[in-house]
């Protein structure tokens, strides 16, 4: 007599990921478009923990998180994507989310905007190029 006892089904069938319709509503997270940006930095010392950046052209917005800015810029990130979803989620338009999220000097979290900080850049990617060497 075997002690072995038989696997359940269960566990010899394929898992599927079957995504389902719903959740927040978001903006693309990439575009090769122009976009606006600006520059987030801690309340405290100034440092540079990310930048937000927004283009109309593919409904796109997104926060990227300063690499030398370590854990606190990462987890910064979870604050502005939070603003974008609510933003997304009251119908605005990615140009006017950043326009919002720049003119607010006392947002939740540990950044804030940087005065003086909103620039244009020809694509996400530039920013993205931005947060990890600047």
């Amino acid at each position: 007599m075997s002690s072995e006892q038989p696997k359940p089904s269960r566990f010899e069938e394929d898992l599927q990921f079957r995504e389902k319709p719903g959740g927040p509503a978001r903006y693309q997270d990439w575009t090769e478009k122009p976009v606006r940006y600006f520059t987030v930095v801690n309340k405290k010392d100034g440092s540079v923990l990310g930048y937000v950046w927004a283009g109309d052209e593919d409904d796109a917005a997104a926060y990227e998180p300063r690499e030398a800015g370590g854990s606190r810029a990462a987890n910064e990130g979870m604050v502005w994507i939070e603003q974008l979803r609510d933003a997304k989620a009251r119908g605005l338009r990615p140009s006017q989310t950043l326009t919002e999220l720049y003119g607010n000097p006392e947002p939740p979290g540990m950044g804030r905007p940087l005065p003086g900080s909103l620039a244009d850049a020809p694509n996400a990617a530039a920013v993205e190029a931005l947060a990890k060497t600047g």
